[in-house]
């Protein structure tokens, strides 16, 4: 997904007038985002976005608001938004890092939202930002994925990044699982077999 294709998808959510406002106001007036940040629900609705798949129109809305700041201004922004915001608000900052060329000034975000019991966030922070995370991070976010049922293929570069410790870390739980008498997702068990193949 990149920003022109956001825009495109948006161009039917309701309140559209809000939007454009909004976003041009800010470009001009970052102190803004905030009051318009939180309002972007209320204004363009939650609903999923069909010509961005994995996006909802909130999503979208906050993405375009976070683009519309000046670049000396976007990851102080996207950091204060997402520690002050809702659960929401918090994944709309993680789902746009990607479109905004934050660095590792977004790494910390991305811890916090793999700590959190949230699925929706921790599927958030394994999007293409992560690959800014280190491996032994990235590893445990991956596990938590299957911890929480999280579909594997919300993780960004699994099959690239995936390595036999991965490996061995799931077939533990796997084993866990099995002597308790519980079974773990089937994309978890694909994964396993995919990398066992690869190593051998």
């Amino acid at each position: 997904m990149i920003l022109d294709e956001l825009r495109a998808a948006v161009s039917g959510v309701p309140d559209q007038g809000w939007l454009c406002d909004a976003v041009a106001a800010v470009a001009v007036n970052p102190a803004g985002i905030e009051r318009r940040f939180a309002e972007a629900a209320r204004r363009c609705g939650r609903t999923a976005l069909p010509d961005a798949p994995g996006w909802n129109a909130d999503e979208a809305a906050r993405a375009l608001l976070l683009a519309a700041l000046p670049a000396a201004r976007v990851a102080t922004c996207a950091q204060d938004l997402y520690w002050h915001g809702d659960a929401a608000e918090k994944r709309a900052v993680l789902k746009a890092l990607a479109l905004l060329g934050i660095g590792d000034e977004c790494v910390p975000l991305l811890h916090d939202a793999i700590r959190s019991n949230d699925p929706r966030l921790v599927a958030a922070a394994l999007g293409p930002c992560a690959r800014r995370l280190d491996q032994a991070m990235w590893r445990q976010a991956v596990l938590k994925c299957v911890f929480m049922a999280v579909p594997l293929n919300q993780v960004d570069g699994l099959a690239s990044r995936a390595d036999s410790e991965l490996g061995g870390m799931l077939a533990g739980l796997a084993e866990e699982r099995a002597a308790a008498g519980r079974t773990v997702p089937a994309d978890a068990l694909d994964l396993i077999a995919s990398i066992r193949t690869s190593i051998h």
